[in-house]
């Protein structure tokens, strides 16, 4: 099986597993999640999710939180750790959405990198997320699955793996695809234990449960749990 022949394989049998393909942050305006994604570097979701309630209370729009200092925000923002560089970001960020924006956002690639604190996988989800454009959003459960599983090959650096994902990747199915590769990182694929390979819809085609000995007789049988 080629690694495209594989993607497309893992495409469908996530499809089937997570039907919806969601951002695990809340937000309801772009400018938001440019915050929110900052604040989830080094943090969970859910912890980002609580945080930016009190944030975007006090500061309700892209204006009201550029008018804020930096020292402002961190008092805010300290529990999703780096307190000091992500406010910092997120200031500088903001006033120049205000400045440059009229308080809107860019809505190329190129351009929302030029952002303070805005990276590959930032500009990649708001590009997806907001834009409905192709997106690969490289982050630790993408890049640890897609390891493990063997779309790609002992490739670690985010623009690496998103570089060879793009090649074997229907660009239309992109941005989904991650969604479910962080939910499946999550509930079955983990990090911090070993991955529940006896309950996993790839098992039977994942390079890892294949070398461990691991990988279930009927794949579809673990496709219809959950």
């Amino acid at each position: 099986m080629t690694k495209k022949e594989l993607a497309l394989v893992c495409i469908e049998r996530l499809k089937q597993q997570y039907p919806l393909a969601e951002c695990t942050l809340d937000y309801d305006h772009a400018w938001q999640l440019l915050v929110e994604v900052r604040l989830a570097a080094q943090c969970t979701d859910a912890r980002v999710n609580v945080v930016v309630q009190e944030l975007f209370a006090k500061y309700p729009n892209v204006a009201a939180l550029a008018a804020a200092t930096p020292e402002e925000i961190e008092e805010i923002v300290r529990p999703c750790g780096l307190g000091r560089s992500k406010a910092r970001d997120i200031s500088a960020c903001m006033r120049m959405l205000r400045d440059e924006y009229d308080c809107g956002i860019p809505q190329t690639f190129d351009e929302l990198l030029k952002l303070p604190g805005v990276g590959r996988k930032s500009a990649n989800l708001i590009m997806g997320d907001v834009f409905g454009k192709p997106a690969i959003v490289t982050d630790t459960h993408c890049i640890r699955l897609c390891n493990r599983i063997g779309l790609v090959d002992n490739i670690k650096e985010p623009k690496k793996v998103e570089m060879a994902l793009w090649k074997i990747i229907p660009p239309e199915e992109g941005s989904d695809f991650c969604h479910r590769l962080v939910h499946h990182g999550r509930d079955v694929c983990t990090a911090r234990t070993k991955p529940y390979c006896e309950r996993c819809c790839l098992a039977d085609v994942c390079r890892y449960a294949g070398e461990n000995g691991l990988a279930p007789a009927a794949p579809r049988q673990a496709e219809t749990r959950r």
